[in-house]
Protein backbone atom coordinates (compact mmCIF):
# COMPACT_ATOMS: atom_id res chain seq x y z
CA UNK A 1 0.00 0.00 0.00
CA UNK A 2 1.22 3.56 -0.77
CA UNK A 3 1.12 6.30 1.74
CA UNK A 4 -1.54 7.63 -1.20
CA UNK A 5 -3.82 4.64 -1.07
CA UNK A 6 -3.14 4.85 3.18
CA UNK A 7 -4.60 8.19 3.35
CA UNK A 8 -7.44 6.91 1.79
CA UNK A 9 -11.04 7.03 3.59
CA UNK A 10 -9.44 9.23 6.28
CA UNK A 11 -11.25 12.89 7.23
CA UNK A 12 -9.54 15.72 4.97
CA UNK A 13 -8.25 18.20 7.40
CA UNK A 14 -9.39 21.97 5.58
CA UNK A 15 -6.88 24.87 5.43
CA UNK A 16 -8.28 28.36 6.75
CA UNK A 17 -7.99 30.63 3.45
CA UNK A 18 -5.15 33.21 3.83
CA UNK A 19 -6.41 36.71 4.18
CA UNK A 20 -7.26 38.51 1.40
CA UNK A 21 -5.64 42.18 0.92
CA UNK A 22 -9.02 43.68 1.28
CA UNK A 23 -9.08 41.64 4.87
CA UNK A 24 -5.18 42.92 5.90
CA UNK A 25 -6.30 45.89 4.79
CA UNK A 26 -9.98 46.15 7.09
CA UNK A 27 -7.24 44.83 9.91
CA UNK A 28 -5.03 47.64 10.13
CA UNK A 29 -8.10 50.19 10.20
CA UNK A 30 -9.50 48.66 12.76
CA UNK A 31 -6.34 48.35 14.37
CA UNK A 32 -6.00 52.00 14.35
CA UNK A 33 -10.05 52.56 15.88
CA UNK A 34 -8.44 50.59 18.46
CA UNK A 35 -5.73 52.84 18.85
CA UNK A 36 -8.39 55.74 18.91
CA UNK A 37 -6.85 57.17 15.49
CA UNK A 38 -10.16 57.34 14.00
CA UNK A 39 -13.14 58.99 16.48
CA UNK A 40 -16.93 58.50 15.50
CA UNK A 41 -18.13 60.09 12.80
CA UNK A 42 -15.21 61.26 10.72
CA UNK A 43 -15.39 60.72 7.57
CA UNK A 44 -12.72 58.27 5.69
CA UNK A 45 -11.18 59.71 2.69
CA UNK A 46 -10.81 57.11 0.05
CA UNK A 47 -7.62 58.92 -1.59
CA UNK A 48 -5.94 59.52 1.41
CA UNK A 49 -6.70 55.95 2.85
CA UNK A 50 -5.60 54.17 -0.54
CA UNK A 51 -2.45 56.33 -0.89
CA UNK A 52 -1.65 55.82 2.65
CA UNK A 53 -2.06 52.46 2.64
CA UNK A 54 -0.59 51.61 -0.78
CA UNK A 55 -4.03 50.09 -2.03
CA UNK A 56 -6.23 50.49 -4.68
CA UNK A 57 -9.37 51.96 -4.27
CA UNK A 58 -11.13 49.21 -5.14
CA UNK A 59 -9.32 46.68 -2.16
CA UNK A 60 -10.38 50.33 0.10
CA UNK A 61 -13.94 49.56 -1.12
CA UNK A 62 -14.04 46.06 -0.08
CA UNK A 63 -12.41 46.71 3.31
CA UNK A 64 -14.81 49.30 3.87
CA UNK A 65 -17.46 46.50 3.02
CA UNK A 66 -16.25 43.91 5.50
CA UNK A 67 -15.95 46.79 8.46
CA UNK A 68 -19.52 47.80 7.36
CA UNK A 69 -20.88 44.23 8.47
CA UNK A 70 -18.46 44.78 11.71
CA UNK A 71 -20.47 47.73 12.44
CA UNK A 72 -17.49 50.29 12.31
CA UNK A 73 -18.26 52.10 9.41
CA UNK A 74 -21.14 53.14 8.02
CA UNK A 75 -21.69 53.86 4.55
CA UNK A 76 -24.13 57.13 3.42
CA UNK A 77 -24.79 57.44 -0.17
CA UNK A 78 -23.08 60.27 -1.99
CA UNK A 79 -21.67 61.03 1.17
CA UNK A 80 -18.92 58.55 1.46
CA UNK A 81 -17.66 56.51 4.74
CA UNK A 82 -17.89 57.31 8.69
CA UNK A 83 -16.71 55.57 11.12
CA UNK A 84 -19.65 54.70 13.57
CA UNK A 85 -21.17 56.30 16.23
CA UNK A 86 -22.51 54.12 19.06
CA UNK A 87 -25.55 54.12 20.50
CA UNK A 88 -26.28 53.80 24.54
CA UNK A 89 -27.77 50.16 23.18
CA UNK A 90 -24.76 49.14 21.35
CA UNK A 91 -22.85 49.91 24.55
CA UNK A 92 -25.31 47.50 26.36
CA UNK A 93 -24.34 44.94 23.91
CA UNK A 94 -20.97 45.36 23.39
CA UNK A 95 -20.56 44.52 27.17
CA UNK A 96 -22.96 41.35 26.52
CA UNK A 97 -20.39 40.27 24.22
CA UNK A 98 -17.35 40.92 26.18
CA UNK A 99 -18.41 39.45 28.97
CA UNK A 100 -19.23 36.09 27.00
CA UNK A 101 -15.72 36.22 25.47
CA UNK A 102 -13.69 37.33 28.36
CA UNK A 103 -14.91 35.76 31.48
CA UNK A 104 -14.60 32.06 30.20
CA UNK A 105 -11.44 32.91 28.92
CA UNK A 106 -10.12 34.20 32.55
CA UNK A 107 -12.45 31.94 34.69
CA UNK A 108 -10.94 28.23 32.44
CA UNK A 109 -7.44 29.54 33.23
CA UNK A 110 -6.55 27.49 35.72
CA UNK A 111 -3.39 26.31 33.50
CA UNK A 112 -2.61 29.02 31.25
CA UNK A 113 0.17 29.38 28.90
CA UNK A 114 2.92 31.59 30.93
CA UNK A 115 3.16 33.56 27.77
CA UNK A 116 -0.61 34.22 27.54
CA UNK A 117 -0.23 35.74 30.88
CA UNK A 118 2.88 37.21 30.02
CA UNK A 119 1.16 39.06 27.75
CA UNK A 120 -1.34 40.47 30.42
CA UNK A 121 1.18 41.91 32.57
CA UNK A 122 2.91 43.71 29.33
CA UNK A 123 -0.41 45.63 28.95
CA UNK A 124 -0.51 46.72 32.30
CA UNK A 125 3.02 48.05 31.71
CA UNK A 126 2.12 49.60 28.56
CA UNK A 127 -0.73 51.57 30.70
CA UNK A 128 1.69 52.52 33.56
CA UNK A 129 3.76 53.99 30.96
CA UNK A 130 1.62 55.64 28.78
CA UNK A 131 0.26 57.40 32.87
CA UNK A 132 3.84 58.00 33.63
CA UNK A 133 4.23 60.11 30.35
CA UNK A 134 0.83 62.13 30.98
CA UNK A 135 -0.56 60.31 27.65
CA UNK A 136 -3.99 59.55 28.96
CA UNK A 137 -4.89 57.94 25.34
CA UNK A 138 -2.19 56.02 25.15
CA UNK A 139 -3.29 54.76 28.35
CA UNK A 140 -6.72 53.59 26.65
CA UNK A 141 -5.21 52.32 23.72
CA UNK A 142 -3.18 49.87 26.77
CA UNK A 143 -6.38 49.09 28.47
CA UNK A 144 -7.36 47.79 24.74
CA UNK A 145 -4.48 45.70 24.85
CA UNK A 146 -4.99 44.42 28.17
CA UNK A 147 -8.61 43.08 27.50
CA UNK A 148 -7.48 41.15 24.31
CA UNK A 149 -4.69 39.93 26.55
CA UNK A 150 -7.82 38.24 28.66
CA UNK A 151 -9.61 36.99 25.94
CA UNK A 152 -6.20 35.53 24.44
CA UNK A 153 -6.18 33.32 27.70
CA UNK A 154 -8.81 31.46 25.65
CA UNK A 155 -6.21 29.84 23.29
CA UNK A 156 -8.52 30.28 20.06
CA UNK A 157 -7.50 32.41 17.17
CA UNK A 158 -11.49 32.97 16.45
CA UNK A 159 -12.13 34.41 20.05
CA UNK A 160 -8.71 36.65 19.32
CA UNK A 161 -10.50 37.70 16.31
CA UNK A 162 -14.15 38.11 17.51
CA UNK A 163 -12.59 39.90 20.44
CA UNK A 164 -10.62 42.39 18.48
CA UNK A 165 -13.77 43.62 16.85
CA UNK A 166 -15.50 44.14 19.42
CA UNK A 167 -13.09 46.24 21.28
CA UNK A 168 -12.48 48.28 18.09
CA UNK A 169 -16.40 49.20 18.57
CA UNK A 170 -15.88 49.98 22.38
CA UNK A 171 -12.97 52.21 21.60
CA UNK A 172 -15.16 54.22 19.74
CA UNK A 173 -17.98 54.50 23.03
CA UNK A 174 -14.18 55.80 24.82
CA UNK A 175 -14.67 58.89 22.91
CA UNK A 176 -18.10 60.03 25.16
CA UNK A 177 -16.02 60.21 27.93
CA UNK A 178 -14.74 64.25 28.60
CA UNK A 179 -12.16 63.22 31.23
CA UNK A 180 -9.88 60.13 29.71
CA UNK A 181 -7.57 60.75 32.70
CA UNK A 182 -10.67 60.45 35.42
CA UNK A 183 -11.88 57.56 33.59
CA UNK A 184 -9.15 55.48 32.84
CA UNK A 185 -7.05 56.11 35.63
CA UNK A 186 -8.73 53.84 38.47
CA UNK A 187 -8.18 50.73 35.54
CA UNK A 188 -4.89 50.73 35.82
CA UNK A 189 -4.84 49.23 39.57
CA UNK A 190 -7.98 46.98 38.49
CA UNK A 191 -5.43 45.60 35.39
CA UNK A 192 -2.24 44.93 37.84
CA UNK A 193 -5.12 43.38 40.44
CA UNK A 194 -6.43 40.91 37.67
CA UNK A 195 -2.31 40.08 36.13
CA UNK A 196 -1.31 39.76 39.89
CA UNK A 197 -4.10 37.10 40.73
CA UNK A 198 -3.62 35.39 37.26
CA UNK A 199 0.15 35.18 37.78
CA UNK A 200 -1.10 33.18 41.46
CA UNK A 201 -3.09 31.00 39.44
CA UNK A 202 -6.38 32.21 41.31
CA UNK A 203 -8.51 32.54 38.23
CA UNK A 204 -11.47 32.23 40.02
CA UNK A 205 -10.65 35.42 41.89
CA UNK A 206 -9.25 37.44 38.66
CA UNK A 207 -12.65 36.19 37.11
CA UNK A 208 -14.78 37.71 40.04
CA UNK A 209 -12.69 40.69 39.85
CA UNK A 210 -13.17 41.12 36.06
CA UNK A 211 -16.95 40.81 36.40
CA UNK A 212 -16.91 43.85 38.53
CA UNK A 213 -14.90 45.83 36.48
CA UNK A 214 -17.38 44.78 33.27
CA UNK A 215 -19.58 46.15 35.21
CA UNK A 216 -18.18 49.37 36.68
CA UNK A 217 -17.31 50.14 32.95
CA UNK A 218 -20.54 49.69 31.78
CA UNK A 219 -22.62 51.40 33.91
CA UNK A 220 -20.23 54.56 33.62
CA UNK A 221 -20.35 54.47 29.94
CA UNK A 222 -23.81 54.46 30.02
CA UNK A 223 -24.24 56.95 32.05
CA UNK A 224 -22.55 59.52 29.80
CA UNK A 225 -24.08 58.32 26.72
CA UNK A 226 -27.69 58.74 28.33
CA UNK A 227 -26.60 62.42 29.37
CA UNK A 228 -24.69 62.78 25.69
CA UNK A 229 -28.37 62.16 24.61
CA UNK A 230 -30.20 64.02 27.01
CA UNK A 231 -28.32 67.44 25.58
CA UNK A 232 -29.52 66.22 22.34
CA UNK A 233 -26.11 65.93 21.34
CA UNK A 234 -25.76 62.13 20.59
Amino acid sequence: MTATDDRIGRPTRRLLPLPSQAERVAELLREAVIDGDHPPGRRLSEERLSEELGVSRNTLREAFRLLVRERLVVHQMHRGVFVTLPTTEDVRDLFRARRSLELPAVQRAADPVPEAVQAVGRAVAEGVAARDAGDWWGVGTANMHFHQSLAGLAGSVRVDEFMSRILAETRLAFHVMDAPREFHAPYLDWNRRIHTLLADGDHTAAAAELENYLDTSEEQLITAFLAREADGTG
